[in-house]
């Protein structure tokens, strides 16, 4: 029975627990207040569990809140709500929320919500002195409290009727910072703040400015007074006397310079003054600059001096600036309203003035080595002043002037450049140099011995004319140099071969081969090639000529073979012809002996053979008629190899030469006209 009834409470536990179904409609999260929340205001992060279910049953939840993907706040509870409490909210809790809740193994997310808290807390900065020195450094620190890295200080040095300095620090790991800045000169009182700042994501959030910390500035020695004696109305001449001076809390370390515009004209060191004398000179008007030093802090004080003229400078004149050398010179140095004075007249040098006379004046006669600057000097009262320098050339006469080719030699390849120098040897520079081709000028060069000219249209009929003049400063006017003739040398043009006999040529027999060109400058150099598996020169010869022919005796069998021949002039281009091709046959009589030699072999061998078969007949029994055909067979033969050719006459052969369209045929005459060297050459365009 007991059995039965727990069998029974079992099942009816287990259809109760089936009838518990829920499902997660969804999860909400929202912040309060709505909107941008200030800084230091309270803030909750709600998140809310939408949820069905088939009955009214508990459930337990348990709530996850993250910010920026960190978990900030978790919670376990019955109820479908939860809270996240911020009592004083920073610029620290900006950032992106998002809830997770998690039911009897059922996990939902929300959405995610963006929060910004505006404004950042004030920050709280300090200084580490109250009272410095000009030149001492303040240390400052920036502290923005409950506010989390990364953060970016701002601190500002504020000054009486100036611009706040302002400096910045990026810290990534604190959330305070340290700057220092260093007391210049007259930085009497100093106020310091600062402020942070963040970047958010619509941009940066600024906190308020710190509280100003008030600084106080002593000096270590006061700014220096520079005067002068005489104080006014000093003239050239005057003595004067400067005093630079100050007060120090403490000498050592102390140092006073004086200068004027960048050039430092005396310093001292641990004293509380400076003197400076001088002779008072206009040179000595402009502002000078009394300078004191100690360690980082240095102050000055500037004065203005203006000096009176007691003379003007001197003027140097000279009687001629330019002049032949052995002319008479005369310098003259004098002063505007001012005759007594102590003059000096000198010539410029790189190693130093060269006094030439204690004087007003001076006269001398020239000569080439006279040329420079020369100035005079003026001394009043001590004053010495100069004068502007007066540039004295003095001309010695260019010398005939030569004219020659660069390369040396006086000729040209024809639509080659020619270069010309001309020089002259003796000659003042500048010297301007004139280049005539015939009467026409071609050039105008200033130089200081020599000038050059490029001709680069230059013809056939330029083979003279050419001169050049030189003149400079001298009176003695222009100089010309010799007419030069220049040679043209035309280079060579279109070089053809030609032989006789053309083509083939007996063994035993002459060949004369003829080389011409159309044109070209003698002396011209021919020269024979025969081309084998090398090139090999047969023959060489120069010619005041447009041709030339090479007799080549007694050609050989090995003589066959392909011929050109090539010429150039002092042009320096080798023209090379078109080859031609000689074929050496055996004479006629040389033919004649070997069919003879042949033919009376052949007779021989037939001898033999009808020995041979007139002998068989007689052994054998019965003569057969096919034995009777074929002894004849042989007998044809040498018939046919005995006969004396058809055509009684040798032809030794006939053939052309072409070179632009010129052709050379050799004759059909015996051996004899061969050999004679003047022999006609039927068809070369030079034949005679």
């Amino acid at each position: 029975m007991y059995l039965a009834l727990l069998v029974i409470f079992l099942q009816c536990s287990e259809l109760h627990a089936e009838g518990k179904v829920f499902t997660f409609n969804g999860v909400e999260i929202k912040v309060e207040p709505h909107g941008k929340v200030k800084n230091g205001a309270p803030m909750s992060i709600i998140c809310h569990a939408d949820i069905s279910k088939n009955s009214d049953f508990q459930l337990q939840y348990n709530f996850t809140i993250f910010k920026d993907r960190k978990l900030v706040f978790m919670s376990i509870s019955d109820k479908e709500d939860a809270r996240y409490e911020i009592p004083v909210a920073k610029s620290s809790d900006t950032g992106d929320y998002e809830c997770r809740v998690k039911a009897d193994r059922k996990l939902v997310f929300s959405r995610t919500i963006y929060v910004w808290v505006a404004g950042m807390t004030k920050p709280i900065l300090t200084a580490d002195k109250k009272e410095v020195l000009e030149g001492e450094v303040v240390k400052l620190r920036c502290e923005l409290p409950e506010e989390v890295p990364p953060l970016e200080f701002f601190f500002r040095k504020i000054k009486t009727n100036s611009e706040p300095i302002e400096k910045r620090v990026a810290e990534q790991n604190q959330n305070f910072s340290e700057m220092e800045y260093f007391v210049e000169a007259g930085d009497n009182i100093l106020q310091f703040d600062c402020f942070g700042k963040r970047q958010v994501r619509s941009g940066w959030d600024s906190s308020q400015h710190s509280n100003k910390t008030l600084v106080t500035v002593k000096e270590p020695f006061i700014r220096p007074t520079l005067i002068t004696r005489p104080s006014n109305n000093i003239t050239e001449g005057d003595q004067i006397e400067f005093e630079c001076s100050t007060v120090a809390a403490q000498m050592r370390g102390i140092e006073i310079i004086f200068q004027k515009n960048r050039t430092i004209l005396n310093s001292v060191r641990d004293k509380k003054f400076l003197k400076y004398s001088t002779i008072a000179t206009q040179e000595d008007s402009g502002e000078y600059l009394c300078k004191v030093e100690q360690g980082a802090v240095s102050k000055t004080t500037k004065m203005n001096v203006f000096v009176s003229e007691l003379f003007p400078k001197p003027t140097l004149s000279a009687s001629m600036t330019k002049l032949d050398e052995s002319k008479d010179l005369i310098l003259n140095c004098s002063i505007n309203s001012l005759r007594r004075a102590n003059f000096s007249i000198l010539r410029k040098s790189s190693s130093g003035d060269i006094l030439l006379k204690k004087s007003r004046v001076l006269a001398i006669k020239v000569n080439v080595n006279d040329t420079g600057s020369y100035t005079c000097k003026a001394e009043v009262k001590g004053i010495v002043k100069e004068s502007k320098p007066v540039r004295i050339s003095v001309y010695a006469p260019v010398s005939k002037p030569t004219l020659s080719v660069v390369s040396g030699s006086p000729e040209v390849v024809l639509g080659k450049p020619l270069q010309l120098i001309c020089h002259s040897v003796m000659g003042t520079p500048p010297i301007t140099f004139t280049f005539y081709k015939g009467d026409e000028i071609k050039k105008n060069v200033t130089n200081d011995t020599y000038a050059t000219f490029l001709d680069e249209d230059i013809g056939l009929n330029d083979n003279g004319g050419y001169k050049c003049d030189a003149r400079n400063n001298h009176s003695s006017g222009v100089k010309t140099s010799n007419i030069l003739n220049v040679t043209v040398i035309v280079p060579i043009r279109d070089a053809s071969l030609g032989s006789v006999p053309y083509g083939e040529v007996e063994v035993g027999s002459d060949t004369a081969f003829l080389c011409s060109v159309k044109e070209g400058s003698w002396p011209i150099d021919f020269k024979f090639f025969k081309k084998t598996d090398r090139e090999v020169l047969l023959h060489e010869v120069r010619e005041y000529s447009d041709r030339t022919i090479w007799h080549k005796k007694t050609m050989k069998r090995k003589d066959t073979g392909t011929y050109y021949c090539m010429a150039s002039n002092r042009a320096s281009v080798d023209v090379r012809s078109r080859p031609i091709t000689i074929s050496v046959i055996l004479a006629a009589w040389q033919k004649g002996v070997i069919a003879a030699f042949v033919l009376t072999a052949m007779a021989g061998a037939g001898a033999v053979a009808l020995w041979w078969f007139l002998r068989k007949k007689k052994k054998a029994k019965g003569p057969s008629m096919e034995m009777s055909g074929s002894a004849l067979a042989p007998n044809l033969t040498s018939e046919k190899l005995t006969r004396p050719p058809s055509d009684g006459n040798y032809y030794s052969g006939s053939g052309y030469i072409e070179d632009n369209e010129n052709h050379m045929k050799s004759t059909d005459e015996s051996k004899d006209s061969v050999e004679n060297r003047h022999s006609r050459i039927y068809g070369h365009p030079d034949a005679t």
